[in-house]
């Protein structure tokens, strides 16, 4: 490959705008479970897995092993007939992600996402034949910031996460992704602010800021 460098973009915030339906989503599955759902409650579960914000926030119910399961299944369905009924594409991602592919870079997608949605949103973007490598949440056993998702993504790619670069939206994503060793681009979409992504080595707010000489300058200013 020409430059031997992976980029490995988060999907929820970067490749599809998905803020909106993930609340939305959340708060039909409070309301499914009797509660009420605030957006700061929101707001500090996102880019957690599933799994990870009913444990930490669905204290009302008993979670058996069963029902977590049960729960965590429904909100995602919930969210997948959000983004049908309107896909959220991010603007020119598709784009980015062709232009990176012609260039020589390996790429891969690394979400906390379950695979239905990463499949789903995968194919609504037709983006499969241009995306080496897929890590969903079913391939980690632990949310960012835990590195895990973006240290499988780079071993799946064989590139060395030192030469790997995440396009990350959440803080919590940003945070993951310096605890694996790469490099980071900020993406300040829906909910997000470019101040809070200040600990990357670009922050950007669309993808018409980003070409592919745009990642391999990230290595350049670094060294």
């Amino acid at each position: 490959m020409e430059h031997q460098v992976g980029v490995i973009f988060d999907m929820d915030g970067v490749l599809i705008d998905s803020y909106e339906a993930h609340f939305e989503s959340w708060k039909r599955l409070a309301a499914e479970t009797q509660r009420q759902y605030s957006r700061e409650e929101f707001v500090k579960g996102f880019g957690r897995t599933t799994r990870e914000v009913l444990q930490e926030q669905w204290t009302h119910v008993e979670l058996s092993e069963e029902r977590l399961k049960k729960l965590g299944d429904r909100k995602e369905e919930i969210f997948r007939e959000q983004i049908c009924n309107d896909f959220p594409a991010m603007p020119g991602c598709r784009e980015l992600i062709e232009e990176l592919k012609q260039h020589g870079f390996s790429l891969a997608i690394g979400s906390s996402g379950p695979p239905d949605n990463v499949n789903l949103i995968v194919n609504q973007l037709d983006i499969g034949k241009t995306i080496d490598v897929l890590v969903t949440g079913a391939d980690v056993t632990a949310g960012k910031p835990n590195p895990q998702v973006f240290l499988l993504a780079a071993e799946m790619l064989n590139i060395e996460p030192s030469r790997c670069v995440v396009v990350e939206d959440a803080p919590v994503g940003i945070e993951a992704a310096r605890n694996a060793g790469m490099k980071c681009v900020g993406f300040a979409s829906t909910g997000r602010t470019v101040e809070e992504l200040a600990e990357t080595d670009k922050v950007v707010s669309s993808f018409k800021e980003l070409s592919w000489q745009s990642f391999v300058d990230i290595f350049s200013q670094s060294q």
